[in-house]
Formats: structure tokens, sequence, C-alpha cells
């Protein structure tokens, strides 16, 4: 950190009233933003997300009966989530209203060239053309694991082209495993995960780590966030986690989300390693994965969910947490039949 002598950056009657309280010393005054830089560390932006898909799911006619099922809630609760979600959209399709006529757009047309970005209430928004195309909400085969292999191998070489031109908030997936996760399973009193199973998980990550190559992810990587036109990719969405981080996280977080979702009935091993191979080999056909990518796909695996472990307990929802650590034993399992890709 680099430090600033007060007397060159602040008023003489400032330093006067702030040495009634603090003299002679270093003094760190953190940045205003400082928690905003960093939101993917704290909860809130984990629920707000939770709850945009439980909205989303329930525009799709899903009874909340189901969605309480599915989400380990009362149906008392998945109702207040749904009326607070539609407020936010209702709020912000007024607030889109506003924006338009700063595009030069009036009653749906365009009536006159207005600028790409504009400003409203200290944020800044995108206008850009409808890409084609919805989200799926299931796997059906390998050919289509294979697609979102090349898809996502795609977007990590358009990503590496952003971090020429933008500065991106540069996390660590170890830190994480070794910070916040750890302090949650330690206050569960590490249950339902023993300490033992964290302590072999962290330290095989940690041999694994620094030859992992790190970039720019989309961090936030399952069906619903890539569009498909007849069968075929047509575009990414929902880009709120983009951080700087191993690259293979984003792999092993699409694979590991296959296993937490809602299916007719479970994923077997023969068939989840299968999708796996498929996504690889889609993502190589793109662009190569190191060996020490492949080597850590099942440790980086069990590591995010040993971390939704410790985010379900952190918010009482111990249903979820033990979902998540029998998809942890699951993974296992898995390696043990498959060590090496």
């Amino acid at each position: 950190m680099r430090y600033v002598n007060a007397n060159t950056v602040l008023p003489a009657s400032l330093i006067a009233a702030i040495q009634q309280y603090y003299q002679g010393g270093c003094l760190y005054i953190p940045s205003e933003n400082h928690r905003k830089n960093h939101p993917t560390t704290e909860y809130s932006i984990e629920l707000e997300k939770r709850n945009q898909h439980i909205y989303l799911k329930h525009l799709e006619g899903r009874p909340n009966r189901v969605l309480a099922v599915l989400y380990h809630l009362s149906e008392s609760s998945i109702r207040r989530i749904v009326a607070r979600e539609r407020i936010h959209y209702q709020n912000m399709k007024e607030t889109i209203r506003q924006l338009l006529p700063l595009w030069g757009i009036t009653d749906g047309r365009l009536t006159e060239d207005g600028g790409t970005y504009v400003s409203h209430q200290n944020a800044f928004f995108l206008l850009s053309k409808k890409l084609p195309g919805s989200n799926i909400t299931d796997l059906k085969d390998q050919n289509m694991a294979r697609k979102m292999g090349c898809a996502i191998a795609r977007l990590h070489l358009a990503f590496l082209q952003c971090e020429k031109e933008i500065t991106f908030w540069d996390n660590s997936f170890l830190e994480e495993m070794k910070g916040w996760v750890q302090e949650n399973l330690r206050t569960s009193g590490w249950q339902p995960l023993s300490e033992a199973a964290y302590l072999t998980a962290v330290s095989n990550l940690e041999q694994l780590y620094d030859p992992l190559p790190r970039q720019l992810i989309h961090r936030d990587v399952h069906f619903g966030n890539f569009l498909f036109l007849d069968g075929n990719f047509s575009g990414y969405i929902d880009f709120d986690l983009s951080q700087k981080n191993i690259r293979i996280f984003v792999i092993c977080y699409f694979l590991t989300g296959l296993l937490a979702e809602e299916t007719a009935e479970p994923i077997t091993k023969a068939k989840w390693l299968g999708i796996l191979n498929a996504v690889i080999t889609g993502y190589e056909s793109i662009t190569k994965l190191t060996e020490a990518e492949k080597n850590a796909v099942f440790c980086v695996m069990q590591c995010i969910e040993i971390l939704f472990v410790a985010y379900f307990t952190g918010i009482g929802d111990v249903q979820s947490a033990n979902g998540a650590y029998r998809i942890f034993h699951f993974i296992q399992d898995c390696e043990n039949e498959c060590p090496l890709i």
C-alpha cells in the first residue's frame, strides 16, 4: 500500500479535526466502494441470484409447492420472494422506460442516434441487440455437453482480450477455501463435513494450485446463462460474477452444477463421467487444457462442493448443505473410478 502525507491531500481544518482523535501514525481510510468491489465473498449476492432463479422458474409456471421443495424453503417464503422480485422487475421496467429516450428510442422505434451507454442513478446501462435463442434446462446428451465445452472455451479466449482493456477483481479460489469457507465450517461445528475432510481437500488443492492458469472467468456457468438456438449455441448472459481466477473453476462449476439440478431420475456415475469427458473434449477442440488443470479437476470439484456446504450452513439451510455433502462424496467415488481425465 502506498502512503500519502495528509498535508498534501486534506485541508488543514480537517487534519486538525482528525488530530483530536489520532496523531503521529499511519491511518488507513477505506474506499467508499470497498465492499462493492468484492461482492462475491458475501452471502447477499448469492441469495440475490437464488431469488432471481426462483422468480424465473415461477414465470415458467412452476407452482410454489414445487419451488418450495426444489429450494428447501416454505411456500410462504417462496411467495414472499416472488412478491419482492415482482416489485424489483416492475421497478426495472420503469427504469428502462425512463432510459429509452436517452438512447433515442420513442414508442419502441429508434428516432435518433443515441449513445451506446447511458448513466442513470450512479449506474451505467448498455443498449445492445437482443441475443437470439433461449436457455435450456437440462442436459440431453453428450453432444450438448461437448457444445457447452466449446462455448466455455470460446468465452475464455474472448475474456483474454477483455483483460487487455478492462481491470477486473482478482480473486483466489484457494484463499476463499482457507478464509470464509473454513470459518463457516468451523462455526457450524464441522457439520456435516468433518474437519479432516476439509483439511485433506484444501491440502490437495494447495499442492495443485500454483501451476493452474488464471484468467478472467464467468464464474457462474450453467444452462440458464448460455443461450441455444435450434440446438446450437447462440450467446452468453449474466456476467455480474465475472472475476479473475483459476480457469478450470468454470468447467468444474458447470459439472458439479449438473449434479445439483432437478432431474426426473438421479444421474449415474457412468453418465456423469461421460458428460465430463464430453465437456473437456469440446473445450480442447478450441483451446487446450494443461496437464496441471486435468490433474486438478476432481480436487477443484470437491472443493466447490465444500464451498457450497459452507455457504448453506452459513445461511442455516441444513438440507441443502447435506445435499452438497452428498455430491462431494459422489465426486470422490467418481475419482476413484476415473482418477485422471
